[in-house]
């Protein structure tokens, strides 16, 4: 197919200042005489986003920003998106809000199945990033590191990929039949995503990644005209000469596939149960027998087993050791990788596999999977670093591989802003609560807000507590807290619902909170990864987008790590202050925005107050959902027969008023105390 070819147009209020001209610059010299490698090493709040949309935007060319977790890729993919408004910005990051893998203990007998739920809008963002690769050029792909596991193999994905145009002849069952083939289900009662419906000689099909539907009327067997129309109303928004329906689902298999691999199945597991009996293991020899011959007989009968990815090797007609194919195999040659917080991003590149293969090799040694599942897997480091030519690694911190594999180490200190780096001051950490009240009382006080960073998930919901005890709007934040949970605590932040936000490395790299002016760490002594020096560099830059900005590390003995990052910080702040006095630049905080972390796509189900939708009450604050989306949380819980709670949200669409509320399942966060010694 023809590939769309578009220039990056990069819409934004501000020119290029501070370090950012010359960061510009030799980024893109560097891209365009072939180098590999590149490090930026720019400082918190100095915009190294927004260099790098300068620098896409001087290349030209497909891009993949990758970063460490989801709230950051989703940060970024809205910045990125916001900058880029009329070229194709996506969004790709694990679409499981819940994932519980397959695991076996050996220890005490104890297999554990695996158990997942599926966010469908993840995976319509997913599936629309797809598309656009295949599609055009002007593409930038914001990803978590999830992009290196098995996705399925791209020719299989374009293979079946149906194009249609008007004035093309077909059966009525024919058409339905190829969408059939592309992972549709026919529904003529509700429009889900992945499904069609056919009303006479009319079909509507609700593509899995599209917020549009296509609409095909035909007369006499001929396609007659084709519409782009509004999920909600049914409108016809665009009438169109062409269109394709790209697959509802990534993992696509040839039609002959199941036949091919079942012989190949079949002989690894008479294999595996011959090395077993030849062992004396024979209840391992029974188990992988039993397990595999069920496998194949639901195959053989309906097309699908449960564990089927263990499989995709003999699936896919790959050999033993190949790659499986990933979203790095949709992206073009010449594309720019670009990760962001690489000192943090590379290393989970390089554990994944090793994390993943350890899980399963004790399922392959006692009979639950047979080898192969060792291919479904991610990329491996090597494999990795084939799939691309050309890199930009930033970090305000940058590991040692990306400095040793850079031609160029390109600094980016000073802030256009003209803000400087926060004064540090260290604290004695025996009496380090109550010191920190003092200071706490001093910063809410003048309206600004803090960040308390702790060693542990308990310590951190302890100390929330006993500082909401004494009247602070505190909350705690921590990985047991779900995205759209973390993104709208944030929010509140900024927003001065809360003062106060208690966490423990969630807080480290990448998020913008200009209105944070003090930073106070914890036991800062404690050497070991939380307190490292790349980790007290990162957390310290979290008061580096406020004029007011402050470091407090409590600590009895300074360590090495302590030590460095103190002393790079004082460097940092040094050239700061000499080119503001060069300049005349008056330090201004960062200004930004108050938005939802999430992407927009995303927060149907989690919009901002000012919406005027109903409001519903969760653990920790109130929520809006529209009247479509409850809606729809209404008949999913009629699907899953708990009609009460469907009975609940249909009141509230009858009342129909934004102060209505339906409360849900408070969150048990075992809450402790601080011991009573601290308290005044």
């Amino acid at each position: 197919m023809t590939v769309k070819r578009k220039n990056f147009i990069l819409h934004s209020e501000w020119s290029p200042a501070g370090d950012q001209p010359k960061a510009i610059e030799k980024l893109t010299a560097g891209i365009m005489r072939g180098d590999r490698y590149q490090t930026l090493l720019g400082v918190t709040g100095s915009g190294k986003t927004y260099t790098m949309a300068n620098v896409i935007t001087r290349i030209n060319r497909p891009s993949l920003v990758l970063a460490h977790n989801k709230t950051l890729a989703a940060q970024l993919y809205s910045e990125f998106k916001a900058f880029f408004p009329e070229n194709a910005v996506h969004y790709f990051v694990s679409y499981y809000d819940y994932y519980q893998p397959e695991a076996y203990i050996p220890s005490n007998d104890t297999y554990i199945e695996k158990d997942a739920s599926v966010n469908e809008r993840i995976e319509r963002l997913r599936l629309a990033a797809t598309k656009a690769l295949i599609e055009r050029r002007d593409v930038i792909v914001v990803a978590s590191v999830s992009c290196i596991y098995g996705l399925g193999e791209r020719q299989n994905y374009e293979d079946v990929i149906f194009r249609f145009s008007i004035g093309e002849s077909y059966e009525l069952r024919n058409f339905m039949e190829k969408l059939i083939a592309n992972y549709y289900a026919r529904n003529d009662i509700s429009p889900l995503p992945g499904t069609f419906r056919v009303r006479g000689d009319t079909i509507e099909i609700f593509p899995a990644y599209s917020e549009s539907g296509i609409r095909i009327s035909f007369y006499d067997e001929q396609i007659d005209r084709i519409d782009s129309f509004d999920l909600v109303n049914g409108r016809s928004t665009e009438k169109l000469e062409e269109a394709s329906i790209f697959p509802a689902k990534h993992y696509v298999t040839q039609d002959d596939a199941i036949e091919k691999a079942i012989p190949l199945i079949e002989s690894e597991m008479a294999e595996a149960v011959k090395d077993f009996e030849s062992t004396g293991k024979l209840l391992e020899s029974q188990r992988i027998s039993m397990r595999t011959r069920y496998d194949m007989e639901m195959l053989k009968e309906v097309g699908y087993c449960s564990g089927i990815e263990n499989y995709s090797r003999h699936l896919d007609g790959r050999n033993e050791g190949e790659p499986p194919g990933t979203l790095l195999d949709f992206f073009p040659d010449d594309f720019l990788m670009i990760v962001d917080e690489s000192h943090i991003t590379l290393p989970q590149v390089r554990g994944m596999l090793n994390g993943d293969r350890a899980r399963k090799i004790v399922l392959v040694e006692n009979g639950f999977r047979l080898k192969s599942c060792l291919d479904n897997r991610p990329l491996h480091w090597d494999e990795f670093l084939a799939h691309f030519k050309q890199a930009v690694f930033i970090s305000a911190t940058p590991g040692d591989w990306e400095i040793q594999k850079s031609t160029q180490l390109v600094e980016q200190i000073i802030r256009p802003t003209g803000v400087v780096d926060p004064e540090v001051e260290i604290l004695p950490a025996t009496t380090q609560v109550d010191d920190l009240i003092d200071k706490l009382r001093m910063i809410t006080e003048k309206g600004e807000r803090a960040i308390v960073i702790t060693l542990t998930k308990k310590s951190s919901e302890d100390l929330s507590d006993y500082l909401s005890e004494l009247r602070f709007r505190v909350k705690y934040i921590h990985s047991e807290l779900n995205a759209f949970e973390r993104a709208e605590l944030i929010r509140d932040l900024r927003g001065g619902k809360i003062q106060i936000l208690v966490g423990i490395n969630l807080l480290r790299e990448g998020m913008d909170l200009p209105e944070v002016s003090l930073v106070a760490i914890l036991d800062a002594d404690r050497e070991g990864y939380l307190r490292s020096q790349r980790s007290l560099i990162q957390i310290m830059g979290r008061a580096a987008r406020n004029t007011n900005g402050r470091v407090i590390l409590y600590a009895d003995s300074i360590t090495k790590s302590i030590e460095f990052s103190v002393d790079e910080t004082i460097r940092r702040r040094k050239l700061q202050m000499v080119y503001n006095e060069k300049h005349g630049i008056t330090p201004e905080n960062i200004k930004k925005k108050v938005i939802n972390l999430l992407p927009e796509e995303l927060l149907t189900a989690y919009p901002t107050d000012s919406s005027g939708s109903i409001r519903l009450k969760t653990s920790s604050n109130e929520v809006s959902y529209s009247q479509q989306e409850l809606e729809r949380m209404m008949w999913e819980a009629v699907e899953k027969l708990d009609f009460e709670k469907a009975a609940q949200i249909r009141d509230i669409l009858a009342e129909g008023t934004p102060g209505n509320k339906f409360a849900a399942i408070n969150r048990n966060s075992g809450k402790g105390k601080y011991p009573r010694r601290h308290r005044r």
